[in-house]
């Protein structure tokens, strides 16, 4: 079982079953794990760049990407969360919440209801608030973000980073977790701010 009970602030800590999907039994440390999960990160981002066709505001997408961001690392990616986490809505919840949000970003989208980078925050938020998957909603809904921004808009990815690595406990990632938590109680501002949104 890998040592990978240190947990970044704001990163969601795997239950005994859900380590145990861990396809890698070698891995012993957390940096090993972490390790991993980048390389199929990177191979998921090269599926998304090979002009993948169809719906993205689509939960067969959300699934999708998850498993193609994960699954080289982790049996359950791209399979809703059965069990309860520090963060994220009732596992039997999510589905539905899940549509409902994927629709509301449809009719967003096609009524300009937002600017895109303030439709990208409020769908990374939200996706982050329902915590679909047992673990990496961080990152997918970073991505799923920037896919948006791509196939709905054209517009170039958020720079989430800014030269840091949100992984790791460090200023950008203190700021991203602080705004998240302030979007959790309805406020957007820092949100917008952290991804470039400028407020009118």
């Amino acid at each position: 079982m890998p040592d990978i009970i240190e947990y970044p602030d704001g990163a969601t800590p795997l239950d005994p079953d859900e380590l145990a999907g861990l396809k890698f039994p070698h891995v012993s440390t957390r940096g090993e794990l972490d390790h991993l999960e980048q390389a199929n990160i990177e191979s998921g981002l090269l599926w998304l760049k090979r002009g993948r066709k169809g719906e993205v505001l689509d939960d067969q997408f959300v699934r999708t990407l998850h498993k193609r961001l994960f699954g080289e690392v982790w049996q359950w990616a791209g399979t809703y969360r059965r069990t309860e986490k520090n963060i994220g809505i009732d596992p039997v919840q999510i589905g539905v919440q899940l549509r409902q949000l994927l629709d509301n970003a449809q009719y967003w989208v096609e009524n300009d209801t937002f600017a895109p980078l303030e439709l990208a925050a409020r769908l990374h938020h939200k996706l982050v608030f329902i915590h679909p998957f047992p673990n990496g909603n961080g990152r997918f809904s970073r991505i799923m973000a920037d896919v948006v921004l791509h196939e709905k808009y054209g517009h170039p990815a958020i720079d989430w980073a800014g030269g840091y690595d949100l992984q790791q406990m460090n200023d950008r990632r203190n700021q991203y977790i602080q705004a998240l938590r302030s979007a959790d109680a309805g406020d957007y501002g820092a949100l917008f701010t952290f991804v470039g949104h400028q407020q009118t």
